[in-house]
C-alpha cells in the first residue's frame, strides 16, 4: 500500500504487510514522518459538539485562528505485525469513521523526539511544524485505500490563554494605562515600550514560523537520496490508479458483451428472418466490446509489467542492501567461527605436542633410572 506525505500528498513509502513502524522523509517539505502500519484491534468513537462564542467567530473570519471544528472524537487501538499495540486518539472533521475495526490501516504521524540530527548544541526534529511529537496527522486505510486527514483532540478549556477577550482586553488596558503613566516620567517613553514590544513579537513570530521550521527541514543532500524512490512510488501509484480504472471498466464491457451473447442467442433461437439486420447490429456491437476488451487487457498486463519493474527498483533499493548487510554479517559470523575453530586447533595441538614431550622425556628418563638400579 503507497502512503502519502501528509502535508505534499506525494507517495513517500510503501506499507507492506511485515512492516510495522517505520520512518519516512519527504523529498519535497524535507520532513520526517513515523508511519504505524496494523491492524485496528478496538476503535471507540463519539460525536462531540463545541460550543463556539461569538469572538472566536470573529477570530476566525479574521483568519487568526484556523483550526478546524472537530465533529467526532476517535481512540483507537492498532496492533503490528510484531504484536505491539499502540494506542492513538485524534478527532475527525465529521462523524464518518476513517476506518472500522479489523482493517489493516497506517497512521502517519509527526516525527518522534528520540529521531533528530545535532546542529551544534541543538537537537533539531525535522517535524512538520505545528504539530506535536507522534501526533496523527493521516490515517490510510488499507482496504478502501481512503486518506483521511485528523485533527488534534480537543482539550477542555484548551483555549489559547492570550486569545481569551477576558485576559487581552484587560491587558492592553493595562498597558495603554502604563504608557499613559510613563509620559509623566519621560515623554519618550512609551514609544520605546511600545518599539520594544512590536520587535519582540516580530522577533519571536519570525522565529517560529519562518527561521524554525527552516532549520529542522532535512539538508537537501539527505533528501536526494530518497527523491528517486519516491519518484518511482508516485509513478507506481498512478499506474495502480489507472490499472484499476481498466479494471471497472473491463468489468462493465464484460457485464455488456454478456448481454450482447444473450441477445444474439435469442434471436437465433427465434430464427425470423425479420431478425436477421438486428442479428448483424448486435454482432457487431458484439465483435467491438470483444476488441475493446482485449485492448483494456493487454494495457493492464502492460501497466502490470511496468509495476513489476518498479516495485524490483523499489525492493532492490531497500531489501537487497539489507540482505547484503545480513550476508555480510553472516560471512563475518562464519570467519569467527572458523578463527576460533582454528585456534581451538592449534591449543589441541600444542596440548597435544606438549603431552608428546613429556612422554618422550618419561621414556628417555627410564633407561637411566634402570642403570641406576
Amino acid at each position: 500500500m503507497i502512503v502519502r506525505c501528509p502535508n505534499c500528498m506525494i507517495a513517500i513509502a510503501v506499507a507492506q504487510p511485515q512492516d510495522g513502524v517505520q520512518v519516512a522523509s519527504c523529498s519535497k517539505c524535507r520532513y520526517q514522518y513515523e508511519l504505524v502500519s496494523g491492524d485496528i484491534v478496538s476503535i471507540d468513537s463519539e460525536e462531540i459538539s463545541m460550543d463556539i462564542s461569538a469572538w472566536e467567530k470573529a477570530l476566525r473570519f479574521l483568519q487568526i485562528m484556523k483550526e478546524n471544528i472537530p465533529a467526532a472524537l476517535h481512540s483507537i487501538v492498532v496492533r503490528t505485525p510484531s504484536g505491539t499495540a499502540r494506542t492513538h486518539k485524534f478527532a475527525t472533521k465529521t462523524v464518518e469513521l476513517p476506518a472500522q475495526e479489523g482493517e489493516r490501516v497506517t497512521i502517519s504521524l509527526a516525527a518522534p523526539s528520540n529521531v533528530y540530527r545535532e546542529m551544534g548544541p541543538l537537537r533539531l526534529s525535522a517535524r512538520s511544524p505545528g504539530f506535536d511529537p507522534e501526533e496523527p496527522i493521516c490515517l490510510t486505510n488499507h482496504t478502501s485505500g481512503q486518506v483521511s486527514q485528523l485533527l488534534r483532540a480537543p482539550v477542555k478549556n484548551g483555549g489559547s490563554f492570550f486569545l481569551n477577550p477576558f485576559v487581552l482586553f484587560p491587558t492592553l488596558a493595562l498597558l495603554a494605562t502604563g504608557d499613559a503613566a510613563s509620559v509623566i516620567i519621560d515623554p519618550s517613553l512609551p514609544r520605546l515600550i511600545s518599539v520594544a514590544a512590536v520587535a519582540s513579537l516580530a522577533v519571536g513570530t519570525t522565529m517560529n514560523h519562518v527561521l524554525l521550521p527552516e532549520l529542522r527541514k532535512l539538508p537537501r543532500r539527505t533528501v536526494d537520496v530518497v527523491a528517486l524512490k519516491q519518484q518511482l512510488l508516485s509513478q507506481y501509484d498512478l499506474l495502480q490508479t489507472r490499472i484499476k480504472d481498466l479494471r471497472q471498466a473491463a468489468e462493465k464491457e464484460v457485464w455488456m458483451l454478456a448481454r450482447m451473447c444473450q441477445l444474439e442467442n435469442k434471436i437465433v433461437a427465434v430464427g425470423e428472418p425479420c431478425y436477421r439486420a438486428r442479428q448483424g447490429r448486435v454482432k457487431r456491437v458484439r465483435e467491438s466490446l470483444e476488441n475493446s476488451l482485449l485492448a483494456r487487457i493487454e494495457l493492464i498486463d502492460s501497466y502490470a509489467k511496468i509495476s513489476s519493474m518498479i516495485e524490483i527498483e523499489v525492493e532492490m533499493d531497500s531489501d537487497v542492501l539489507a540482505a547484503e548487510a545480513v550476508s555480510n554479517a553472516e560471512s563475518i559470523a562464519e570467519q569467527i567461527q572458523q578463527i576460533m575453530e582454528i585456534e581451538n586447533l592449534e591449543e589441541r595441538w600444542r596440548l597435544q605436542a606438549e603431552a608428546n614431550d613429556e612422554v618422550e622425556r618419561l621414556l628417555n628418563s627410564q633407561p637411566a633410572s634402570n642403570e641406576r638400579v
